[in-house]
């Protein structure tokens, strides 16, 4: 009996991980300039992996998965932020300038492009 609530529960977790990754990748591909598609991909892409290495931890239930897997969701949390606000500075300094629908631009009189 609780090994099949343990299955459904994992279960459900896969699918909402599925879900948010495929949520990520629709952004990727559907999403206008380069601000956008960065953020569809840091924010689901880091909560459909974390979610999905969560139920291999319930699945698994050993120590040593259960720390790794924890391990894997801090480190996608601790790195994907990080690497998207650098790529967006990064971005925005070479001259990429956000979509028309970007109402308010921040970095306009704070950074300069190097051209």
């Amino acid at each position: 009996m609780i090994a099949a609530v343990v299955d459904i529960i994992v279960g459900l977790m896969l699918v909402a991980g599925a879900l948010f990754a495929l949520v990520a990748s629709v952004g990727l591909l559907r999403l206008k300039d380069v601000y956008m598609r960065m953020h569809a991909a840091s924010k689901a892409g880091t909560l459909g992996s974390g979610v999905m290495l969560l139920a291999l931890a319930v699945y698994a239930g050993e120590i040593d998965v259960v720390t790794r897997a924890i391990a894997g969701v801090v480190f996608f949390l601790l790195t994907a932020p990080l690497s998207a606000h650098l790529l967006a500075k990064a971005a925005y300094s070479v001259g990429y300038r956000p979509c028309a629908d970007t109402k308010i631009d921040a970095l306009k009189d704070v950074l300069q492009p190097d051209r």
